[in-house]
C-alpha cells in the first residue's frame, strides 16, 4: 500500500512540474503575472515583451527539469517504497533553490 501511495506523489508532483512549466513555456510572456512580486513593478522596472517571452521559456524549462526527479523517484519506489520519494523530494528542494538564485540574477 505505501508503494501504491508514494509512486502516485511521485507521479502526481511529475504531472503537476511538467504541466506547470509547459504552460510557462508556452504563454508568451503571459505568466510573468503569477511570478511573485513582479507585476507589482512599475512599468519603467518592467523588462519588454520580448524579454518577458525568454523569461518565461527560461523559467519552463527549469519547471520541466524538474519534473523529472519524481520520476526517477517513482522508478525507485517500484523498488524501495519511500525511498525514492524522499530522494526525489531533496533534489527538487536542491532545483528549486537553484531556480530562485537563477530568477534574481536574471530579473536584475
Amino acid at each position: 500500500m505505501a508503494q501504491v501511495i508514494t509512486i502516485s506523489i511521485d507521479l502526481l508532483m511529475a504531472l503537476c512540474m511538467f504541466l506547470f512549466g509547459k504552460y510557462f513555456y508556452n504563454s508568451k510572456g503571459k505568466a510573468c503575472n503569477l511570478l511573485t512580486g513582479y507585476n507589482m513593478r512599475s512599468e519603467n522596472d518592467r523588462k519588454s515583451p520580448d524579454e518577458e517571452k525568454d523569461m518565461c521559456r527560461v523559467y519552463g524549462k527549469i519547471l520541466m527539469i524538474m519534473a523529472v526527479p519524481f520520476l526517477c523517484g517513482a522508478a525507485i519506489d517500484l523498488v524501495k517504497p519511500g525511498i525514492g520519494c524522499v530522494l526525489a523530494w531533496c533534489i527538487w528542494i536542491l532545483l528549486f533553490i537553484w531556480l530562485c538564485i537563477k530568477r534574481t540574477k536574471l530579473e536584475k
